[in-house]
């Protein structure tokens, strides 16, 4: 995976940040990643990119979260197998340029990559 948006078009914070990006005149793939979710080797690069662990771009909010049992304890990679089952898990949006990633909430956190 390059440079590429991830995107839901539900959220109102990824539909912001893309626009964000569309109006920057940068060209990024939009990848609706709940209709083609992330590879466990996607997910490891973007949270090597961010600089984080697995549990930090997980949407605590979800029902998923509390029915997987996940938390901060949870090993990295039972979180990343949770990502790649469970996409929706996966904090919006999300952008990779190069060998950067941001993700973009708030939506202005993406003019960082801009």
């Amino acid at each position: 995976m390059n440079d590429v948006f991830l995107h839901n078009p539900r959220c109102s914070k990824s539909r912001a940040a893309l626009e964000l990006v569309r109006a920057s005149n940068v060209e990024l793939p939009v990848r609706q990643y709940l209709d083609e979710p992330l590879s466990l080797d996607e997910l490891r690069r973007i949270v090597s990119l961010l600089g984080v662990r697995p549990i930090d771009i997980v949407r605590r909010n979800e029902p998923q979260y509390a029915a997987l049992g996940l938390s901060d304890e949870t090993p990295d990679e039972d979180v990343l197998r949770a990502l790649a089952e469970h996409p929706i898990l996966i904090e919006r949006p999300i952008v990779v340029r190069g060998e950067r990633a941001v993700i973009g909430r708030p939506p202005e956190n993406v003019r960082e990559l801009l």
